[in-house]
C-alpha cells in the first residue's frame, strides 16, 4: 500500500471534516439572522420546535458535506 496515498486521504478527511463544523457553524449562525428568535436563548428554554430545527440543519449539512468527502476519497 502506498502511504502518500494514505497520508493524502486521511488529510483530505481532517479539512472536510473542518469544512463540514465551519458550515454548520455558518448555517447556526444564517438562522439567527433569518429568524426573528434568538436561537441559544430558545435552546436553553428547551424550545424543543428550535431543537428539531438546528438537529435537521446539522444533519443535513453533514450529510451533504460527508457525501462530498466521501466521494472525493475515491
Amino acid at each position: 500500500m502506498q502511504w502518500n496515498v494514505i497520508l493524502i486521504n486521511f488529510i483530505y478527511a481532517i479539512v472536510g471534516g473542518i469544512i463540514t463544523i465551519f458550515f454548520m457553524f455558518v448555517g447556526y449562525k444564517a438562522l439567527d439572522v433569518l429568524t426573528k428568535l434568538d436561537t441559544c436563548d430558545e435552546l436553553i428554554k428547551g424550545n424543543r420546535a428550535v431543537g428539531s430545527v438546528v438537529l435537521g440543519m446539522f444533519i443535513g449539512i453533514g450529510v451533504a458535506i460527508g457525501l462530498v468527502i466521501g466521494l472525493g476519497l475515491n
